[in-house]
């Protein structure tokens, strides 16, 4: 049975490039991950990580993580030699502090990404990181982060200027706490104190750059349903532009998951089940989020800073090495896509590492090339093949998941078969709108086992196909377990 799908092309909303975000903290001895795709010997970025890092083309780049609540920006800046080592009190290690400030917006200058940067919240209020167990105290303060928005933005900044970087960055987007509501009570701030703090940040910072947007924490209070986003918006009024919030909920529902080790590899039709469920569970804290921002009236946007797929061995399970995870993240990221409106920064995947799975960008070691994940391939093909304005479309027809956009005379639907076993026939059409051409970008390895490695980068490549147009529709049948793009080239002009 062929699915109707009708679609008003009519721009309802912005679609922000930055729904396409990728986030760095450095992972000490979890995960070689910063340092790793730095060059020691030529103070450099690695010219074949930042290659990579370009065909990924993420719209913004965070700067953030747990480690901002025990970061001093200033211990890295200035001379390397010296620079102030740092102690990762939540990863293990120690941190050279040779890519500080100056390094991290260089490589955001250097793939074209908006640099998002978390400054030190008065260490969120942690304990453990307002006097460490080596006797410090590496919480943060208004002042400071008032002093790095100044390193940064301002043109005739003296300290930036003697350290090499003549002209402003101009960084807009800052945010102040991170994962805040995580800990068990007493290890943190409260909500009435997380919104207190932020407005003594918010308010400092601001008195040296009026422009900044600012980004303040709004997730559930774990262990109960205390959203902290009333809180927050109620105090702040006009001094927050986004609530932050995380997905890192996105693990297996069933205590008797299949979705360990490898033991998914036994029956995949029923990993691919577990994943729905996971699916579900992200779309319906969306769903939430949405209902307790727009309750408060505030013009606040959504901010998804972190969130990826979190299986078993922590953030090293095979499974995102292969399709069934491509599939998983192409739904996600349909989802983020027909929220627009709401979702203004969002991202599917840790950064880039050497061993977690859960990373975009896989780096690896000596003579291997790094690559994209699962997840990597997919935020690029989204952003690859993507509109600027978000267009309203049905969220399923059949098993075929979809989300729309559009840029001028140009119109994309992305495609996720979900049907593992079966391809979906289709029969499309615009309300008063002629389309001219139609081209389909298909990603349908054939096998819900394939994967990419260091020597297999290459799997999930998109393919071109040419898709005929009569009667101003467009008929196409979308494979079993793909993500395809149908690309319309419409009346009106040239695309």
């Amino acid at each position: 049975m062929n699915h109707h799908i009708e679609i008003d092309p009519t721009p309802r909303f912005e679609l922000s490039p930055r729904l396409y975000m990728q986030f760095m903290e450095p992972l000490g001895t979890t995960d070689s991950s910063v340092e790793a795709a730095w060059d020691f010997s030529t103070q450099t970025w690695r010219p074949q990580f930042i290659e990579v890092l370009r065909d990924l083309a993420p719209g913004c780049i965070r700067w953030g993580g747990i480690l901002t609540s025990f970061w001093k920006w200033r211990e890295g800046v200035g001379p390397r030699d010296q620079r102030i080592p740092m102690l990762n009190y939540l990863w293990g290690g120690v941190e050279t502090n040779q890519i500080g400030v100056h390094e991290i917006l260089d490589l955001c200058q250097q793939v074209n990404a908006d640099p998002l940067i978390a400054i030190n919240f008065a260490a969120d209020g942690r304990p453990a990181y307002v006097r460490t167990a080596a006797g410090e105290n590496r919480a943060g303060t208004p002042q400071e982060a008032a002093d790095l928005v100044s390193y940064c933005n301002q043109p005739d900044h003296a300290e930036r200027r003697a350290n090499g970087r003549a002209e402003p960055w101009n960084i807009q987007l800052w945010q102040i706490g991170n994962e805040t509501s995580y800990p068990k009570p007493g290890e943190r701030f409260t909500s009435q104190e997380n919104a207190a703090h932020y407005l003594e940040f918010a308010r400092a910072m601001r008195a040296r750059d009026e422009s900044i947007q600012l980004i303040g924490w709004g997730d559930e209070e774990r262990g109960s349903d205390h959203w902290w986003a009333q809180d927050l918006l109620a105090a702040a009024g006009d001094q927050i532009d986004y609530v932050a919030a995380h997905m890192m909920m996105q693990r297996p529902q069933r205590p008797d998951t299949i979705l360990v080790s490898r033991d998914y590899a036994r029956d995949r039709d029923c990993a691919w089940e577990e994943l729905g469920e996971i699916y579900q569970a992200v779309a319906t804290k969306l769903d939430t989020l949405r209902q307790k921002i727009e309750s408060t009236g505030s013009p606040a946007r959504l901010a998804l800073t972190e969130g990826h797929l979190s299986l078993r061995p922590h953030n090293t399970n095979s499974l995102l090495y292969e399709w069934l995870s491509g599939l998983y993240h192409a739904r996600i990221m349909s989802l983020y896509e027909r929220n627009g409106d709401l979702v203004k920064i969002a991202t599917l995947a840790d950064f880039f590492g050497t061993r977690w799975t859960v990373n975009a960008v896989m780096l690896g070691g000596p003579h291997q090339n790094a690559f994209l994940m699962p997840a990597g391939v997919i935020a690029k093909f989204f952003r690859q093949y993507g509109g600027t304005q978000g267009i309203d479309i049905a969220p399923a027809v059949g098993s075929l998941e979809l989300s729309a956009s559009r840029s001028d005379h140009q119109l994309f639907v992305h495609v996720v078969n979900t049907d593992l076993h079966h391809a979906q026939p289709v029969d499309l059409q615009l309300d008063g709108t002629t389309i001219q051409r139609a081209a389909v970008f298909e990603i349908a390895p054939g096998d819900t086992t394939a994967y990419v490695d260091h020597e297999r980068p290459d799997t999930f490549t998109p393919v071109e196909r040419s898709a005929a147009v009569q009667d101003n529709r467009v008929i196409w049948s979308f494979p079993a377990a793909s993500v395809s793009v149908l690309v319309l080239d419409l009346a009106g002009g040239d695309a």
